[in-house]
């Protein structure tokens, strides 16, 4: 039997106070004060991207990067190194909520994905983004959200459809399955500050039928992990963290507690479908941004046409075999 929810306002209020004090004394510790006066946009911005981040499958990276490179004209290396540092921290908080008021998620998922986006994120800081220029960058990403909106839209038309609680007969290639695409997740997160969750949540989804109801939760602790590893890599092997990306971080530290725990106790009892409606509208609406924002010419419209191609391809590749795994399901005496 699944063990009995606990109440959320605990772990929230536990992990924001612990986390408020040790920015407090940091804060007065460095005389870091006046960096609200400078970078107040980012504790707007991160007001509502820890509250996304929380609540749906999109990490607070998501919301961070293209606000952070086509509004504000920040550099994506910089968007890139502050959506790590505070994912590391608001869906860290957000992750300890859901384990408390243990909201289901699909272990082996986290577990084998983890594995793999681990590797990835250090392949994406260490080879692909040093070398990637900033606009191919950017397209990259809203690409690839633009493409997944589209699969999750398709098998969304069935709005009763058939979905699971986890990954029924887990086999060894389940594993390795999940691990290849933790890799490629891993190193967009690498890239652009997050991208391992949409791809497991996509995977998960698609392939593995499960409902988003129990993806969402599991891709929010994955992004956790990944985000916690990113930051460690980076400021400790990778060159470190721009000081610029810091002090966005010290202003939207105290916000993020908050917004994620909270976004994740949102969605708690909302229907799979009222995630789904989320995603479509913010993708929708970044893709949209980043065509009128970024300057665009032939050789970029063709490489964000091959981007949107290639991941098309994949989720549609996900979407094909869960269609082939559900039927496997439903007939008795099978193996996956």
């Amino acid at each position: 039997m699944p063990s009995p929810s606990r109440p959320a306002k605990i772990s929230v209020i536990a992990t924001a106070a612990i986390v408020w004090v040790l920015w407090l004394i940091g804060m007065n510790a460095g005389d870091r004060w006046d960096l609200f006066l400078e970078n107040w946009f980012m504790s707007i911005t991160m007001t509502f991207g820890s509250f996304i981040a929380g609540a749906t499958s999109e990490g607070g990276g998501a919301v961070a990067f293209p606000v952070m490179t086509m509004v504000f004209k920040i550099a994506p290396n910089v968007a890139r190194d502050f959506s790590l540092m505070i994912q590391a921290v608001g869906m860290t908080a957000a992750a300890i909520t859901i384990l408390y008021t243990r909201i289901p998620i699909e272990r082996r998922a986290l577990c084998w994905a983890s594995v793999g986006g681990t590797l990835g994120v250090i392949i994406g800081i260490e080879f692909i983004s040093p070398y990637l220029p900033a606009r191919e960058t950017k397209m990259t990403f809203l690409a690839i959200w633009l493409a997944f909106s589209f699969a999750l839209y398709l098998i969304n038309r069935v709005p009763e459809r058939e979905v699971r609680t986890e990954i029924e007969s887990f086999g060894p290639r389940h594993s390795l399955l999940l691990a290849g695409t933790g890799i490629i997740g891993g190193a967009i997160s690498g890239l652009t500050g997050s991208g391992l969750d949409i791809l497991i949540f996509s995977l998960l989804v698609l392939r593995f039928r499960i409902s988003e109801k129990i993806a969402t939760p599991t891709s929010v602790i994955l992004m956790a992990i990944n985000a916690v590893v990113g930051f460690l890599w980076k400021a400790n092997v990778g060159g470190g963290m721009s000081a610029e990306a810091w002090n966005y971080w010290w202003v939207c530290v105290p916000i993020v507690v908050i917004g994620a725990p909270a976004g994740a106790r949102f969605i708690r009892n909302r229907s799979r479908l009222f995630v789904a409606r989320i995603l479509y509208v913010s993708i929708l609406v970044q893709f949209i941004a980043g065509l009128m924002i970024i300057p665009q010419t032939a050789g970029l419209l063709i490489y964000t046409a091959g981007i949107f191609t290639c991941a098309m391809l994949l989720f549609r590749g996900m979407a094909k075999g869960g269609a082939k795994r559900l039927s496997w399901l439903n007939q008795p005496d099978q193996h996956a």
